[in-house]
């Protein structure tokens, strides 16, 4: 996967697999993860890897079940230390695949804290590479009802598929 100096075109959403593809075309980068207006610092640290498999009840009562990777980082100052590079990120997530089955294409999750504030959760947006560094930015989880965003899919999905041009010109929506 080959990145120039703009935003990647996927979803404000990765998963694992997207991220790994991005670090392996650029391995010498520079990794820098942003959250809450601000750059990870130098010297952070993967602290966990870890993968989940949920089974829940949502609150239309429909069963829900999906895999999420969970990345926990350390955002400290240690030795004077730079940012990681991808290559040596992805090492690490590949060191945990060996002993934990990771799904490449799981909900990406990034617990963050730099030790003293309670972690945060956040998700992961397209990796940008810029002046030669690999930027992430982190933004919050937030909450959401899964009937309600299958039916807001649902009915988008519908309206693109009704409302787009005819060959006439004349749109079938009101």
């Amino acid at each position: 996967m080959t990145i120039s100096d703009n935003t990647l075109s996927s979803p404000d959403d990765i998963d694992l697999g997207f991220l790994l593809g991005v670090l392996d075309a650029n391995p010498d980068a520079p990794l820098v993860f942003s959250y809450d207006g601000n750059d990870i610092r130098g010297g952070y640290h993967i602290t966990e890897v870890k993968a989940g498999h949920f089974s829940a009840l949502d609150c239309g009562a429909n069963p829900e079940a999906w895999s999420e990777i969970f990345v926990q980082l350390w955002d400290i100052d240690e030795d004077a230390r730079t940012h990681m590079a991808a290559r040596k990120f992805a090492s690490i997530v590949r060191k945990v695949s060996e002993h934990v089955a990771l799904d490449g294409a799981a909900k990406l999750t990034f617990e963050v804290s730099d030790g003293v504030a309670p972690m945060q959760l956040h998700k992961a947006s397209s990796p940008v590479l810029r002046d030669g560094i690999l930027h992430v930015d982190l933004g919050p989880r937030p909450a959401s009802c899964k009937p309600r965003d299958r039916w807001l899919a649902e009915s988008v999905k519908q309206a693109s598929a009704c409302c787009g041009p005819s060959p006439s010109g004349a749109k079938c929506c009101a």
